[in-house]
């Protein structure tokens, strides 16, 4: 500003004193200075089109710092996308020596970025399919649906869309606004070895049952003829027919885990609940022979659509280990009620109660909270496994709740599409 007030005062100076018209001399002097202006902002504007790449014009004033302040920023800048392209490369190249797939999809489900493990799992192509919609790419039907669903709290696990001998686990995360990361990994080995165990337990189940009937055969054949054998054989038999029952009841455990896990190919029949918990309740009063107290109740007579052996393993294992770990004078309650639309069937009671720390073990097969226990009560450590087995088969879950010293709850809670009112049935 100082040296624009400069000019102009010599412009009217000059013009006064040699040509005697100041304010020409004023108008030919801010043309002038506005024709500068303008070549300075044209030189500016054609050095920011051809992208810095040619020398830094030299100029005077204010303009010089606006050309100085720009390459500044300039060179910040580049330097700044060069930081962020090296963070990226490396992010790719680390990604990309992983064995586990990464893939980023956007909100609306169209691949951003996958791996080169991505790429051996599902055979995607790049860049063909960049953008492309990752329903159309993986087109199983249990992917699609659980892709749409959008809740990602288990892992889901298929064949791969290009090599049906490979098991893929697939965990998607969401962030930003509704993009997913989605890791995938190869889960081959562990479902082999899954099938191995299942099969060995079967076959082993099967192959012992027979050897072990005829052992508890002659014990009991034995047994029955204990008046002509020497006194001291009566306790070695009574124990060998004991740890023959307690070997047969553990066989029938794996046999139903076994037959539970494999999975089931009939279909779900409608299954009376009042006749079938009557039932339970008596067998449950038979095993206390009256040291407890032992009762039922019914909110609603209804039906659920299921396998009845099943239940009545499931049930019964739950109301007898009440019985078994409640001392004497205790007291057990079967109930069965709806909430929330949901059919619930609870078992209570006063005994021995859980430790919190076990609770989330209970389930696990082979696990005892209290090993003494369970085997002074001949338990063979299954039977909460197959409960939760059973609940699964029917979309349902175990609900546990303990206080050690005041007894334990167990409810299995089985959703609303299972039940059917049997008042309703004979309305209709």
């Amino acid at each position: 500003m100082r040296r624009l007030v400069y000019l102009l005062i010599l412009a009217v100076g000059c013009g006064y004193v040699f040509f005697d018209r100041p304010l020409e001399a004023l108008c030919l002097m801010m043309g002038a200075y506005i024709t500068w202006q303008w070549l300075q902002l044209y030189r500016l504007h054609r050095w920011l089109d051809q992208g810095q790449t040619t020398v830094l014009p030299r100029t005077l004033g204010i303009w010089g710092a606006i050309f100085t302040e720009n390459q500044r920023l300039q060179q910040s800048n580049i330097k700044h996308q060069q930081r962020l392209q090296a963070i990226i490369n490396r992010i790719q190249d680390s990604t990309a020596a992983l064995q586990d797939s990464v893939l980023m999809v956007d909100a609306s489900g169209a691949l951003e970025f996958w791996n080169q493990a991505a790429q051996n799992y599902l055979g995607l192509r790049n860049p063909v399919d960049i953008g492309q919609p990752i329903t159309n790419l993986i087109r199983t039907p249990e992917f699609k649906a659980y892709f749409d669903k959008a809740d990602y709290q288990e892992p889901l696990t298929i064949r791969s869309p290009i090599n049906p001998r490979i098991y893929l686990q697939f965990n998607i995360t969401l962030f930003g606004r509704k993009d997913r990361l989605i890791l995938i990994h190869d889960i081959t080995r562990l479902k082999q070895l899954e099938e191995m165990r299942k099969d060995f337990v079967a076959n082993v189940s099967h192959e012992l049952r027979t050897p072990l009937t005829v052992i508890a055969g002659y014990v009991e054949t034995m047994q029955a003829a204990s008046e002509m054998l020497p006194p001291r054989w009566g306790r070695m038999l009574q124990q060998m027919s004991e740890q023959s029952h307690r070997m047969e009841n553990l066989l029938k455990d794996l046999l139903m885990l076994s037959r539970l896990e494999t999975g089931k190919t009939e279909q779900p029949q409608p299954i009376e609940l009042q006749p079938l918990l009557e039932a339970i309740r008596r067998d449950a009063a038979s095993l206390s022979s009256s040291k407890h107290t032992i009762t039922l109740t019914i909110d609603q007579d209804q039906k659920m659509m299921g396998f009845y052996n099943e239940l009545r393993s499931a049930f019964s294992n739950l109301v007898f280990n009440a019985v078994k770990y409640t001392p004497e004078g205790g007291d057990v309650t079967l109930r069965w009620y709806t909430e929330g639309g949901k059919g619930h069937f609870s078992v209570s009671d006063n005994g021995i109660g859980i430790a919190q720390h076990h609770i989330p073990r209970l389930t696990e097969r082979f696990y005892r909270a209290d090993p003494s226990r369970s085997i002074a009560t001949g338990g063979t450590g299954l039977g909460l496994a197959i409960v939760k087995h059973v609940l699964l088969h029917h979309d349902g879950e175990l609900k546990i709740s303990s206080i050690e010293g005041k007894g334990s709850t167990f409810t299995c809670v089985f959703p609303a599409a299972c039940l059917s009112d049997n008042r309703d049935e004979a309305d209709q």
